[in-house]
C-alpha cells in the first residue's frame, strides 16, 4: 500500500473541511471498500479522513411514519435493530446478508451510499424505499442521488450524515448472490408506499435502477403474477464472468416475483 496522511478529526466540520480541501482527500467509513481498492492499488488517495470518531454519525431513530439512520452506522446494527425490525423488516433483513459477519461489524450505511458499488445492497433499499439521503450540506431525494457506475450526487467534501426511510406498508428485498462475495448478481427491493408501488434493482447494470414497467404492472394488481409476465430487456445489463446480461435480465423477473411473494408474507 502506498504513503499517505491520515487524519481523524473530531467534528463533521473539521472533517467536511478536510474532505473538500482535494478529490485526493478521501473519507473513510467503515473501510470495506477503500481499504481493499488502496491494497489492490486501485485507489491512491493522498490523505485518508477517518470518519470514526464522529459518534452523532451513528445511531438509530424511529418515529411513526420513518426510520432515520446515521451514516456510520454498522450494517450489524441495523440487522438486529429492533426499530428497524419492526418499521422496515425487509432492511433489516437486507443488511443481516451484506458480506460475511466480519463486513457487517464494520461497514456502515453511509460508507455503501457513497461508493455506490453496483451490486451493492443498500442502494436497492434507499433507491426501493424512496428515501432521502442527509449530508452535511443538503437533503437529497433517492431519485437524484446515483448517477452511475460508482458515481453519486455527493459534490467534493460533501458528506452523507444519515438516510431517512418512509415506513413502507409492505417491501422485501431478494437477491441472487455471489456465493464468495455476496454481493449481488441481481437484487431486487420492492416495496408498497403510500404514495405508489417502487422496485428496484441492484447488480444487474452499472447502477442501480427503479424497473417502472414492474412498478406499473404491481400498481394494478400487487401479485407475484404481475412481475412474472414483466420480461426485463438485457441491453445495458452486465455481462461477466458472473452472469450474462440475458441471465441477468433472467434473474430481474425471478427474484422480483421472489420479493412480491415475501412481501406477501
Amino acid at each position: 500500500m502506498h504513503a499517505f496522511k491520515y487524519h481523524r478529526p473530531g467534528s463533521l466540520k473539521d472533517a467536511a473541511a478536510l474532505a473538500a480541501q482535494s478529490p485526493d482527500h478521501k473519507p473513510l467509513a467503515g473501510g470495506q471498500s477503500l481499504v481493499q481498492a488502496m491494497k489492490l492499488r486501485l485507489a491512491s488517495p493522498s490523505d485518508i479522513v477517518d470518519l470514526g470518531a464522529l459518534k452523532e454519525l451513528a445511531g438509530i431513530r424511529a418515529s411513526a411514519t420513518e426510520i432515520t439512520i446515521g451514516a456510520m452506522t454498522r450494517h450489524a446494527d441495523v440487522e438486529h435493530s429492533a426499530d428497524v425490525r419492526k418499521a422496515i423488516p425487509a432492511l433489516a433483513e437486507l443488511a443481516a446478508h451484506i458480506g460475511d459477519r466480519q463486513v457487517r461489524a464494520m461497514g456502515t450505511l453511509g460508507g455503501s451510499l457513497a461508493n455506490n458499488d453496483p451490486a451493492a445492497d443498500y442502494p436497492a433499499a434507499v433507491l426501493g424505499l424512496g428515501a432521502t439521503v442527509i449530508t452535511s450540506q443538503r437533503r437529497i431525494a433517492a431519485d437524484d442521488f446515483f448517477k452511475g457506475l460508482y458515481e453519486t450526487a455527493l459534490g467534493q467534501g460533501e458528506l452523507i450524515t444519515a438516510v431517512s426511510f418512509p415506513v413502507p406498508k409492505r417491501a422485501a428485498y431478494l437477491k441472487f448472490k455471489n456465493p464468495a462475495s455476496r454481493f449481488a448478481i441481481v437484487g431486487v427491493f420492492v416495496a408498497e408506499m403510500a404514495s405508489g408501488v417502487r422496485v428496484a434493482v441492484t447488480g444487474a447494470a452499472a447502477c442501480v435502477y427503479r424497473q417502472k414497467d414492474m412498478e406499473q404492472a404491481l400498481a394494478a394488481n400487487f401479485a407475484p403474477a404481475s412481475v412474472a409476465a414483466v420480461r426485463q430487456a438485457a441491453g445495458g445489463l452486465n455481462t461477466d464472468l458472473h452472469a450474462s446480461a440475458e441471465y441477468r435480465a433472467h434473474l430481474v423477473t425471478v427474484m422480483a416475483k421472489r420479493a412480491v411473494e415475501a412481501a406477501l408474507g
